[in-house]
């Protein structure tokens, strides 16, 4: 053997350990746009760690959630990093399912995070999930048709006002459709919607006393409201709508307004791939007079589940991915408008994205005001808007939403969705101890 190749050789063997050693990170997501483009970026935060690979999983809202609850919950190790959501974190904390996030870097800034999505992912302050987006929900609507139709969107506007203008600007023969809503089942699909708007009717889920009020002149108020508005002014196929859906209808021009959530915005206003960018406007979310906004507090966030035995490797991974620095890079690609919103209280203090975002003051006006320790007009044993914090509601919202989701698509009456609702609900909350 000649010296060239014996140092051939050596070089090749200490690649091969070096490609032996690399860690590899396995992280389920949701298919959501500020993810997708999360995986585009992936090679800054490989590049800065060679001795970490990352592969992803990506999946549909709701089958990311059954999978991720059921592989923590049964041990399963599939994953080193989980994109959760703000029910699941403290819940999941608590049981002891999530380690806690205590080294993510000296710089990554923990009390920069705004307090309302901090404290949704944080127990006895500890910090159990990082925010990579956070959001409210708000009207977003089609400047130009409102003018035509004479209308003029109010900045905090009534559910009537949006019936009324859906109604009017709705052109079906032009594939115009007044308003576009959530209608997939989920307790995480229409449930989110259904629920926060319940609460600006009056409705909740349960009394003082944990028990179930769909037979409530209230609830029924806003079911009936819902779906007749659908029907009057909705899509068709609207009981098959989610987000993603649902944002791909009024990127292509098919919605006059949109009633969703915040970080929709940058979406809409972007014009490579919004084909109405420069027409869009931004109003809270409805109220129907009695105090309170269908204006919902969420955010999606990266944690590591308990007994991993990459949380170094993992920790890293998410102090990338949702500090101040990614921030940067997706403003350096893709511009300031493009950025994860509603996490950070640097962000809307930066005269560049006050600048690039017309909807970031909403944005942010719309997490702050939202209260999940009082969601509803009536006093309730729960904390959460657009759900309800108990380990049961995850199973309980997705029936109840099977159920309303019939109702929308005329498979079943309003009246029969919501007795089915009351009677799942009692059965599953008495079984669970709620109810003596």
């Amino acid at each position: 053997m000649n010296l060239r190749t014996f140092l051939l050789g050596t070089c090749s063997a200490v690649a091969m350990s070096g490609l032996a050693q690399a860690e590899t990170l396995t992280i389920a997501t949701v298919n959501n746009a500020d993810m997708i483009r999360m995986q585009k970026l992936t090679d800054d935060f490989t590049a800065k760690n060679p001795d970490i690979q990352v592969e992803w999983v990506t999946l549909e809202e709701n089958v990311l959630r059954q999978r991720v609850t059921t592989d923590i919950a049964t041990k399963g190790g599939q994953y080193d990093i989980m994109t959760i959501g703000t029910y699941e974190a403290p819940i999941w904390a608590k049981q002891g399912w999530l380690v806690p996030l205590d080294n993510l870097g000296a710089d990554y800034d923990v009390d920069d995070l705004l307090p309302a999505i901090r404290s949704g992912v944080s127990i006895d302050g500890k910090l159990y999930a990082a925010p990579f987006y956070g959001e409210s929900s708000m009207v977003m609507y089609r400047k130009d048709l409102f003018e035509k139709a004479g209308l003029t969107m109010p900045d905090a506007p009534t559910w009537d006002f949006i019936a009324d203008a859906a109604r009017k600007i709705t052109d079906k023969n032009a594939e115009v459709y007044g308003i576009c809503l959530r209608g997939k089942a989920g307790w995480g699909e229409n449930m989110a919607f259904l629920t926060a708007t319940a609460n600006a009717f009056g409705a909740r889920w349960f009394d003082e006393n944990w028990k179930p009020q769909f037979d409530q002149p209230e609830w029924k108020n806003a079911l009936d409201f819902y779906v007749k508005l659908m029907n009057d002014a909705g899509p068709p196929g609207a009981s098959s709508n989610g987000f993603n859906e649902n944002l791909s209808l009024f990127q292509t021009g098919k919605c006059g307004m949109w009633i969703d959530a915040t970080v929709a915005a940058s979406f809409v206003t972007n014009p490579k791939e919004s084909t109405v960018a420069d027409k869009v406007g931004f109003a809270l979310a409805p109220d129907t007079g009695l105090g309170k906004r269908g204006n919902w507090l969420w955010a999606w966030n990266l944690a590591v589940p308990a007994g991993s035995q990459k949380v170094a490797a993992a920790e890293k991974f998410i102090a990338w991915a949702t500090g101040k620095d990614y921030l940067k890079l997706v403003a350096d690609k893709e511009g300031w408008a493009n950025v994860p919103p509603g996490t950070r209280t640097s962000l809307y203090a930066n005269p560049d994205y006050q600048k690039a975002a017309p909807f970031a003051k909403m944005t942010l006006d719309s997490i702050n005001a939202a209260d999940p320790k009082n969601p509803a007009v009536k006093p309730v044993p729960y904390v959460g808007v657009q759900f309800v914090a108990i380990p049961e509601f995850q199973g309980i919202g997705t029936a109840v939403g099977q159920q309303f989701s019939a109702a929308l698509a005329g498979q079943t009456s309003v009246d029969q969705a919501l007795a089915s609702a009351q009677q799942l609900t009692e059965r599953e909350m008495t079984k669970a101890g709620y109810i003596k």
